[in-house]
């Protein structure tokens, strides 16, 4: 049976969940942290998903992903995070 592209992603989607994420904000923060390169610091980002408005977390993430030269998009994260406060 040939299975249609939604089916798989699908699959896909259930496969990549990881089973310790019960919450929304517990998976936009792992998320965040890896678009970062930061994954030892998971659960910081975790805190700041659940404690810190959505739109503030999502323009820092924007500006730091688009900082081609930074050595570190973490610390450009964080750097926009408490200059937009």
């Amino acid at each position: 049976m040939v299975k249609s592209i939604k089916e798989i992603i699908e699959e896909v989607a259930k496969k990549r969940r990881r089973k310790n994420i019960a919450y929304e904000f517990q998976d936009f923060g792992v998320r965040l942290a890896e678009e970062l390169n930061d994954t030892k610091r998971r659960s910081f980002y975790i805190k700041l998903a659940k404690e810190q408005p959505r739109h503030i977390l999502e323009r820092a993430r924007d500006y730091a992903l688009g900082y081609t030269k930074a050595r570190s998009k973490a610390k450009i994260f964080m750097w926009f995070l408490k200059e937009s406060k």
